[in-house]
Order: C-alpha cells, then sequence, then structure tokens
C-alpha cells in the first residue's frame, strides 16, 4: 500500500483517538470529535429537513449522491440506512438518487419512497449513460454545502462517514479508501493496472483512485466542469483537484463483498471507454493548460 503524499493525511476508520500524521505535523482526532460530524446550518434547512436532538446538530449541510444501475435489490435498504444515519447526524440534509437507465425497477422503487420521505430525490436517465454521467447529474442537482456520493450497491456501510467529518474543517475533501477492498483478484487486478495507468498519464496518485466513498465542499463542483461520462470521473476530478492546488485528507473505510445487484465496472467495454477517455482528455488538459 502506496504512502500517503507529503502534505496529505491518511487514517484508517478504526484509528479513532490515535495520532495522525500530516506530513511533519500530528494532528489527535478524538472519539467526541468523530461521533459530532455537523452543525446546524445558519441558512436553516430546505427540503429534507429533521428534527434532531440539540446536542446532535451541527453546522454542515449534506447532499448525498448515489448513483445505481440496476440495484433494485438493494437500493431500497441502501437509501433507508442513508436517511436513517443522516437523521441522527443533521436536519439538513437531502439524498439524490441517480437512476442511470436502470433495466430493473430501481426507479419505481425510489419513486415509492419518495412519496413518504421529502428527503429523497430521484434523478432518471432514460437511457445508460455512465457511471461519470450519472454523478455529474447527480452533482449538478445538489443543494446542500458539502456533497458526498457513495455507490448504491451496499458494499459501504454509511455509517463510517462520520470518520471523514472531522477533517472537513482543514481539508478540501476527504477521500475514502477500502481497508480492505472485498472484491475479487481480477477486480483488483484491474484496478491496480488503471491507478498506474493514471499515475503516469495525468499524475493523480492517491490510495484508491476509484473508492466511491468521497466527500467533497459543494464550491467544487459550482466552479468545475466535469467532462467525462465513464469510469473516468474519479480520476478527472483528483486531476482537476490536484490542479486547482485544493488539499484532500485519506481515511480507511469498511468495505463489503457484493451480495446482489450487477457489478458492471470489470466489463470490458466499460475498461475501454475509460482509458479512451483518459488518452482523450488528458491530451486536452495539456493544450488548456498551455494557453
Amino acid at each position: 500500500m502506496a504512502s500517503p503524499e507529503p502534505g496529505l493525511l491518511a487514517m484508517s476508520a478504526a484509528d479513532k483517538g490515535s495520532a495522525l500524521h500530516v506530513g511533519l505535523l500530528t494532528k489527535t482526532t478524538t472519539k467526541e470529535a468523530v461521533e459530532q460530524p455537523f452543525r446546524e446550518s445558519e441558512e436553516g434547512a430546505t427540503q429534507g429537513e429533521r428534527t434532531v436532538p440539540e446536542s446532535a446538530q451541527h453546522t454542515y449541510s449534506l447532499s448525498v449522491v448515489l448513483p445505481a444501475y440496476n440495484e433494485a435489490a438493494v437500493i431500497e435498504k441502501t437509501v433507508s440506512l442513508v436517511v436513517a444515519a443522516l437523521t441522527q447526524w443533521t436536519s439538513n440534509f437531502e439524498v439524490v438518487v441517480v437512476n442511470d437507465g436502470s433495466r430493473d425497477h430501481t426507479r419505481e422503487i425510489v419513486e415509492q419512497m419518495q412519496i413518504t420521505d421529502a428527503c429523497i430525490r430521484l434523478i432518471n436517465h432514460p437511457v445508460n449513460k455512465g457511471y461519470g454521467a450519472a454523478l455529474i447529474s447527480g452533482f449538478h442537482a445538489v443543494s446542500k454545502e458539502l456533497v458526498f456520493f457513495m455507490d448504491s450497491d451496499g458494499q459501504f456501510d454509511i455509517n463510517d462517514l462520520q470518520s471523514l467529518f472531522p477533517l472537513i474543517e482543514q481539508y478540501d475533501a476527504v477521500f475514502g479508501y477500502r481497508n480492505p477492498r472485498r472484491d475479487s483478484w481480477l477486480r483488483k487486478l484491474n484496478a491496480w493496472g488503471w491507478k498506474q495507468l493514471v499515475r503516469c498519464v495525468v499524475g493523480v496518485q492517491v490510495r484508491d483512485i476509484d473508492c466511491a466513498f468521497k466527500l467533497y465542499r459543494a464550491d467544487f463542483f459550482q466552479t468545475l466542469k466535469l467532462e467525462t461520462g465513464g469510469a473516468m470521473i474519479n480520476a478527472e476530478m483528483l486531476y482537476k483537484f490536484k490542479r486547482a492546488g485544493l488539499r484532500y485528507a485519506e481515511v480507511g473505510v469498511r468495505h463489503f463483498p457484493r451480495e446482489e445487484g450487477e457489478a458492471t465496472g470489470a466489463r470490458p467495454a466499460v475498461i475501454i471507454r475509460a482509458i479512451r477517455e483518459l488518452f482523450v482528455y488528458a491530451w486536452k488538459w495539456r493544450q488548456e493548460e498551455r494557453l
């Protein structure tokens, strides 16, 4: 496992209460800080406002983006767990589910959940556009101060989000890395090869480039034009994040084997599209930087 870049921070979700190293600096994150991730927004809650005990109220409002493709078997459970967790942390949040042209009943399930819960929003792509396009649609729709995205397949625990929040005061984003990753050896091999390729082509190096467990300040998406529609999206975000001179921390999060639903990340068509986008956009971005 690669070491974090100088000046960045890396920790595990199990490291609460331990000393964390940031370059030559040391910071201690306490259990109390991790368990109180929000403070109530002075602007007041809008859509999705909840009643939260006064002791649990914090400043930041939060948008959670959940891209989904053929996740009918798990989408209701995933969304319900997200809503239940966020309700304990803040009264001002929204859950944006992006149905990316699913062929099953993903859209219908989320539509039914919307009827009884105003904090849930659905964005529907009539046809499948790709993972990146789904995330971009979600980012364009958010209305809160912080943006967190996570896959809808049930392989992450939303409660690990608590480990990211204490760091957002000091950093522009906090990225999760799967610790350990619970995928097949083929998925891991593909991921390793992709990570090396991205590092060589655009100079982006993080522990787990495609880990779908990342927290950003919403300003990043308001000033940024995202262009890639496929699996290249994470590499694009990290490249443009780095180019803007922004700072991030990395946190280890739990990862679980996929139990249901359809995995598409290792499909040849997905991989070929990502590689093609990597070289096309790397050339385009270099041309832009020369202007």
